[in-house]
């Protein structure tokens, strides 16, 4: 084979998708600290035909302190107008303009409208794209010291104290580190909660304010935390807990399920393959203890 030269690489600079005809582009804004927004949000938010803010004045507010003139229409989107605002902005993309949807803070659709505009943006074959940015629950698990491998988003827990213990219930064995918003005014409440589900040694970290002037991570067991909230706490506040230690399955602690399946008439075989399946315990293991417990 003869010499070849140096394989040159041409890679694409342009500074991605901005406000385009026909396309949705959901936009995340600041959390805190108005220096985080990406140069391509001031852009779009200048170039865009359509802005749908959860809240017009604060999305004002952003874009005076960004230097930006909004110059499209401004629209409220928000949670009780979303069912019916989503196809207006996706009739908006399908005339080809440019539809621009934004948060208060943080990626619109996470915890805040939007995920119900993709779905029906996609059903109608118009383009959704994503500006990335700022995210609350990122940052918190970032900051948290617990495990960042496996997690999950749970946004805001019900307000009733006992829709609130159903909800933490579900949780109580859930191996992946978690992700709750809280109201401040009902942060003490939670953490006492979460400490008598979860354990009160089980680790968290509350994080509050964050990247403002007076961001606030707190790391300690949930009972600790709970004691510290009950002295008030102010702020957007972030909580992330530790999941929970996989416990170590045994026969006996699960023979008592396999014999209530074959009292209700499910074939002995049949009960120990169902409980093997929700445990990992051994079929042959579950079918002999049944038998012997059966005698």
């Amino acid at each position: 084979m003869g010499e070849t030269g140096p394989v040159s690489t041409v890679q694409d600079e342009s500074p991605g998708p901005a406000a385009r005809p026909g396309v949705i582009l959901l936009a995340a804004t600041p959390i805190g600290d108005v220096e985080d927004a990406p140069p391509r949000l001031r852009r779009v938010l200048a170039e865009a035909d359509v802005v749908a803010a959860e809240d017009t004045r604060r999305l004002r507010a952003l874009a005076a302190r960004l230097g930006v003139r909004v110059n499209g229409r401004l629209v409220s989107y928000q949670e009780h107008n979303e069912a019916e605002r989503a196809p207006e902005l996706v009739r908006a993309a399908q005339e080809g303009r440019s539809v621009l949807v934004v948060s208060d803070a943080g990626m619109p659709s996470v915890s805040d409208p939007g995920y119900r505009l993709v779905g029906v943006a996609a059903e109608a074959g118009v383009r959704v794209s994503v500006l990335p940015g700022p995210s609350a629950v990122l940052t918190a698990l970032a900051l948290s010291g617990l495990a960042t491998n496996r997690f999950c988003f749970e946004g805001f827990l019900p307000r009733k104290a006992g829709d609130r213990s159903r909800a933490l219930a579900a949780l109580a064995r859930e191996p992946r580190t978690m992700v709750f918003f809280e109201a401040p005014h009902r942060l003490a409440d939670t953490l006492a909660a979460m400490a008598e589900t979860f354990g009160p040694d089980r680790r968290a970290a509350v994080c509050r304010e964050l990247t403002k002037t007076y961001e606030e991570v707190r790391r300690a067991p949930l009972e600790e935390l709970a004691q510290w909230a009950q002295r008030g706490v102010r702020g957007e506040i972030t909580v992330v807990v530790a999941g929970a230690v996989p416990q170590e399955a045994s026969v006996a602690d699960h023979l008592a399920r396999v014999l209530s399946l074959v009292d209700g008439g499910t074939r002995l075989k049949d009960a120990a393959a169902t409980v093997a399946g929700e445990t990992g315990l051994s079929k042959r293991e579950l079918y002999e203890a049944a038998l012997a417990a059966r005698r």
